[in-house]
């Protein structure tokens, strides 16, 4: 199976998360090892096998759905090979042809409102946890602080429907550790985004996490990624 990576996304304790599309099926994948979360030495700057906008062969992955990680595929890291870096059109490409213009196009009816402009779903419901969102203006990418009081990166969001405020995981937004915000980096692309013809982001929907201990769990709405077509291959390098 060959996906063009198109999802890129930081995760807690320095682990990552990919996706990607099957250039066969035109469906989303979520190569994910059995038991455990993907470690940070899998991504192309430590020298494994994945990057934004590479082409890479997984073998014969295993899938294992589960509502609404459709996309979920069990692999074996040892039997994976990079077969190319993508050329801009055909990464380009690839959103358009599949973008939606609503969120609950791409996740289903049953994404909610679960506190203001927070948005997501009940446990083992939507559609999908995967998508391309063409939004209906511009969005707003700042930095905000969380509960914690540590930075974190955001987006303010309209589909035409759904205004939503979300968690940003976009691993190019964060320094090597993975866990500090790039500051500058985040102001550079929401600059990006306002003189952009039209951005497309990847959108995706968490596992099961609760805001505290008295609260349910949900899966809630977060943007992967931000591309723009001025530049489609920004690589994390």
């Amino acid at each position: 199976m060959r996906i063009l990576i198109n999802h890129l996304t930081r995760m807690h304790g320095g682990h990552i998360c990919v996706a990607g599309v099957d250039l066969e099926t035109r469906r989303h994948v979520r190569p994910m090892l059995a038991g455990e979360m993907l470690p940070f030495y899998l991504l192309a700057r430590y020298g494994g096998p994945f990057e934004m906008s590479w082409v890479v062969d997984l073998g014969r992955p295993r899938p294992v759905p589960e509502a609404p990680h459709v996309e979920d595929h069990v692999f074996v890291p040892s039997r994976v090979k990079v077969d190319r870096p993508a050329a801009a059109h055909e990464f380009w490409g690839m959103l358009e042809e599949l973008q939606q213009p609503s969120l609950r196009k791409i996740f289903g009816v049953e994404l909610h409102e679960a506190g203001r402009n927070r948005y997501g779903t009940e446990l083992g419901r939507g559609t999908a946890s995967l998508g391309f969102l063409r939004p209906a203006a511009p969005p707003d990418l700042y930095i905000a602080q969380n509960r914690n009081g540590k930075p974190q990166v955001r987006m303010r969001l309209r589909d035409g429907e759904i205004e939503a405020d979300a968690g940003v995981t976009d691993l190019r937004f964060y320094g090597d550790d993975h866990a500090t915000a790039d500051a500058a980096r985040v102001r550079a692309v929401a600059r990006g985004i306002e003189q952009s013809r039209g951005v497309i982001l990847g959108v995706g929907l968490t596992r099961k996490f609760r805001a505290s201990a008295d609260a349910p769990y949900l899966h809630w709405l977060q943007v992967n990624n931000v591309h723009l077509p001025e530049t489609p291959i920004w690589p994390l390098g």
